[in-house]
């Protein structure tokens, strides 16, 4: 048995999914490839229940396979082994991509728990008992893993998962490659052809799209291969992600200017159809008993999803491109070592705040966080995220509380008025190196530092933090921090 290559400690593969259309298919075919989707959707929906528990925490997704067979076999449904088993290990590894995401998503309640520096040690233990089911048996990490972990079950009916024995890619044209894949039938192969500028290799997907009604083929593609450079070659830089832009950088350069309007283009409009919606669906649940006919053909001519979909998808790929195109600005010069907000959590206690998390919601944020890393990982460029509290609120020359934000003016306390988002920029770039702000902790221990940071400059200039209130260059909302009464009365 050939041992694999480890891969170089420093190297990088710039990888890509392609997606291709699957053109010239016959009935036959698309009957036949159906059918397997659907009886390898019963296997995909039966691993999820059976791994997506608490108990295969950490598992190891090449021993999914036999843990599955023992009450589903292959047989029982006509289907080739490695076309289950290559499902099976396809969900196996999407369980634990779940499982790694909740555990990111427990660092700041883990730091919450065990703050500061003397408790290191604990959250490294911490963070190891959640790399298998050891942490079951302490009653902090148990608590917290079941609050935010979500067993996951599929209704996934509609892919399958090729490995390259299974598949062999014959070249007809330019842009146009015949794919023989395997079927239900062992030693005949299905055969159809796709439209594609490059050909697949590696693992591919079959996928049928029941709104476009056509089959989609995705794949890795691999664009390149590099060396990560030391950090002593990057240049450091701090962007603030906002809603008129997509992003600007501490050199005062927009990235991806128009993001807000595509977004109250989009949500408006959603909003206004939402709302004719539920008036017909009134008019629907009125007619429903008395008049079932007039109700049936409300609901499929008036209430129908289809162009609304369409619609929905296209605003999307607008949003996704503006996106990636304000990435690419970003990282299209030289090597960055960015420090960017982690807006990983909702914006809370804003005005309006349930229109702006309607606009600027989880899906352009996770969205806007996915491109800057794909990019940053093609630029040969780092990311860090830092701690997004109070940095619109922190003037970037005195990294104090002095000044107040109004809309995307920023006053400091000798007057002078910049740009807020540029301020905010030049903020997550200091708070990129400050040793005394960690990711993880609360806003209220980063307020508490700003205010013993904003009270020592204002002593070098003879003020107190209540001269500064009432002179107007702090906020009154700082009085209610425990730090500032301490540090008024000097204790």
């Amino acid at each position: 048995m050939t041992k694999r290559k480890k891969k170089p400690k420093n190297e990088i593969h710039q990888m890509s999914t392609q997606i291709v259309n699957v053109v010239l298919i016959n009935d036959a075919v698309k009957s036949e490839l159906l059918d397997l989707m659907e009886r390898l959707g019963v296997v995909r929906s039966e691993a999820y229940n059976k791994l997506g528990s608490i108990r295969h925490w950490g598992m190891n997704w090449r021993s999914a396979y036999p843990e599955v067979r023992s009450f589903r076999t292959p047989e029982s449904l006509g289907l080739p082994s490695k076309l289950m088993e290559w499902t099976v290990s396809d969900v196996a590894k999407a369980i634990l991509a779940q499982q790694a995401a909740t555990i990111a998503n427990l660092r700041g309640k883990i730091w919450a728990r065990y703050p500061g520096k003397e408790n290191e040690e604990t959250r490294k233990l911490a963070y190891q008992k959640l790399n298998s089911t050891e942490f079951l048996s302490d009653s902090f990490l148990s608590r917290i893993v079941r609050d935010e972990f979500e067993r996951g079950h599929t209704r996934v009916d509609n892919q399958v998962v090729y490995q390259p024995e299974a598949y062999t890619c014959t070249r007809l044209s330019r842009y146009v490659y015949r794919l023989n894949v395997s079927g239900l039938n062992r030693g005949k192969r299905i055969q159809f052809n796709i439209r594609s500028n490059r050909k697949p290799s590696g693992q591919i997907r079959l996928i049928y799209n029941s709104e476009l009604d056509h089959f989609e083929l995705h794949f890795v593609v691999n664009f390149g291969i590099y060396t990560k450079s030391p950090d002593e070659e990057r240049t450091p830089i701090g962007i603030d992600k906002g809603y008129t832009e997509a992003l600007i950088d501490s050199n005062e350069k927009v990235h991806g200017d128009g993001l807000g309007k595509l977004l109250t283009k989009k949500s408006n409009r959603m909003t206004n159809k939402n709302r004719q919606r539920g008036k017909l669906f009134a008019i629907f649940r009125k007619h429903e008993e008395h008049d079932p006919v007039k109700a049936a053909r409300i609901l499929e001519n008036n209430l129908s999803r289809k162009t609304e979909n369409k619609r929905y998808k296209k605003d999307q790929a607008a949003i996704s491109s503006l996106l990636g195109t304000a990435s690419k600005s970003l990282f299209a010069s030289r090597k960055l070592k960015v420090f960017a907000e982690d807006l990983t959590q909702p914006i809370k206690n804003k005005r309006q705040s349930k229109s702006l998390s309607r606009k600027l919601n989880s899906w352009v944020k996770g969205k806007l966080r996915d491109s800057l890393q794909k990019w940053a990982d093609w630029s040969d460029s780092v990311i860090t995220e830092v701690n997004a509290a109070y940095t619109s609120q922190t003037d970037s020359i005195t990294l104090t509380l002095l000044g107040k934000r109004v809309g995307d003016s920023f006053t400091r306390h000798t007057g002078v008025v910049v740009q807020s988002d540029c301020n905010a920029a030049k903020t997550v770039l200091h708070r990129g190196t400050d040793r005394d702000i960690t990711r993880y902790m609360g806003a209220s221990q980063v307020q508490a530092v700003l205010l013993r940071r904003t009270a020592m400059f204002l002593k070098l200039e003879g003020k107190s933090l209540e001269d500064a209130v009432k002179l107007g260059w702090l906020d009154p909302k700082h009085r209610k921090n425990p730090e500032f009464q301490k540090l008024v009365s000097g204790s």
